[in-house]
């Protein structure tokens, strides 16, 4: 047994709120507690990317830029950790080589230390860009493996993944497993390997949507792991992570010790816990706190379950649920095996509810999906057969480029579009990244730059900066 201090990297600030309350923490929320967080001794702190840049302008009508600033003015002594889904950034879709890299050297010099950097379709070429970027930019690039189960991945496959990632220039890898489907034994032999293969750290990131996850942490911190992604308790287990505390103790005492102090870690969550409560009007936790063992006979990953749920609702046809699940394997099937994962998570599901509420198979295709059979998002795991390409996208020829190199530079276009709102280079970023949803909360900005103080009304009219 080897004596090796097991790191471990906190997700309650991006994924675990992402997993269990669609990404509505605000930073006002965050920032009481980011100083204590800052003392635990994390490996690093899971602060950004993912879906928070979205849901900040969107549902909040906050800066994303903004939040990441505030947090790196008070945690001044652990690393801040963003994930970044390779050539599509934050967002879902593919963005030009100018975007990609000004992004990134953008997200660096406002706090960002650790860039966790993955692709849908675990194509390697879509992360030639966002790697060298980051190197340039100072980061620590970890190369994620997207973990999933089909007859295309093997553990040889996932091995061959992390020698091209390598070979970029990463500097640690990640076994990313978003549906909390890895079972224990795989992940001893699947870390066991590579620890075999490269010298790199390996961190673990998986889902308790299963119930195996912390097992599976277990196993893979015998083989070898480095570090494991936790959220503290509050806001753990369900569709979120194992929790902080559970696994510094299940260590505690062996060659493994985290050194981390339960007791600073139960302040902690007291503090979430009152976050939580905050939120449990607007979200029924119940939904995605339970254990889901569908999970590992359909691959859904619990965010994937609750938008299906949705679009079925708002079709009048939650009745078709069981189909929809059924149909699901078989749509990812014929489209190559793609890991379920952002976007392709959401165009597999989407095109399984069509199938099956107009009762004919691909009668109806979204747009993202024949790009995506057309190559725009990338190579598929496994080919497409000829038959579904004839179906979807009739005679239309499959590009065999790097999606991105079809794509024209947008930085300066996009800088002129905006002039009338742009106060920071950044703006351009967020306004590319999400057009209508960034106009908005520039109007909203410039709105609330300047308030009307009501007490002041009765002598004269008068107005001060916020």
């Amino acid at each position: 047994m080897s004596n090796k201090k097991i790191k471990i990297t906190e997700t309650v600030l991006r994924d675990a709120h992402q997993s269990l309350m669609a990404t509505r923490m605000s930073t006002e929320e965050m920032l009481p507690i980011a100083e204590k967080l800052d003392k635990v001794g994390y490996h690093s702190l899971e602060v950004w990317g993912g879906a928070t840049f979205d849901a900040c302008l969107r549902f909040l009508n906050e800066d994303p830029w903004e939040r990441l600033r505030e947090l790196k003015r008070r945690i001044k002594n652990t690393p801040l950790q963003m994930l970044l889904r390779g050539q599509n950034l934050v967002g879902y879709r593919h963005y030009p080589d100018d975007i990609v890299e000004k992004f990134i050297e953008k997200a660096v010099a406002n706090g960002i230390d650790i860039i966790r950097v993955f692709d849908a379709l675990n194509d390697v070429r879509n992360l030639e860009v966002p790697i060298k970027a980051a190197k340039k930019a100072g980061a620590h690039v970890q190369g994620t493996l997207v973990y999933t189960i089909s007859p295309v991945h093997t553990i040889d496959s996932y091995i061959k993944m992390a020698k091209d990632m390598i070979e970029l220039g990463v500097d640690s890898i990640c076994i990313k497993d978003m549906s909390g489907i890895l079972t224990p034994y795989v992940a001893y032999e699947l870390v066991k390997k590579l620890k075999m293969t490269v010298s790199l750290p390996i961190q673990i990131h998986s889902h308790y949507t299963s119930g195996m996850a912390s097992m599976t942490y277990l196993k893979a911190i015998e083989a070898g792991a480095d570090v494991v992604d936790t959220a503290i308790s509050p806001l753990a287990l369900g569709t979120s992570q194992p929790a902080t505390e559970t696994i510094v103790a299940t260590l505690r005492g062996t060659s493994y010790d985290t050194g981390l102090d339960l007791e600073l870690l139960s302040e902690i969550a007291a503090y979430f816990k009152e976050v939580k409560k905050n939120h449990s009007k607007e979200i029924d936790f119940s939904m995605v706190m339970g254990v889901d063992t569908d999970v590992l006979v359909y691959q859904v990953p619990g965010g994937m379950l609750s938008n299906l749920i949705s679009q079925l609702k708002e079709q009048g046809a939650l009745d078709k649920y069981e189909e929809v699940l059924k149909e699901i394997p078989r749509v990812r099937e014929d489209m190559g095996y793609p890991p379920l994962v952002t976007p392709m998570s959401q165009m597999i599901g989407t095109q399984a509810v069509l199938n099956v509420i107009t009762g004919e198979r691909y009668k109806v295709v979204p747009k993202e999906v024949r790009d995506y059979v057309k190559g725009l998002y990338g190579r598929p795991p496994a080919p497409i057969s000829d038959e579904i390409k004839k179906k979807i996208i009739g005679d239309e020829k499959v590009i065999e480029v790097r999606p991105a190199d079809l794509l024209n530079p947008q930085f300066e276009e996009a800088k002129e579009e905006i002039k009338e709102y742009y106060e920071q280079e950044e703006d351009v970023l967020t306004y590319v990244l999400f057009p209508q949803v960034a106009k908005k909360f520039f109007e909203y900005r410039r709105a609330k730059k300047y308030y009307i103080d009501s007490t002041l009304l009765n002598s004269e009219f008068m107005i001060y900066p916020a």
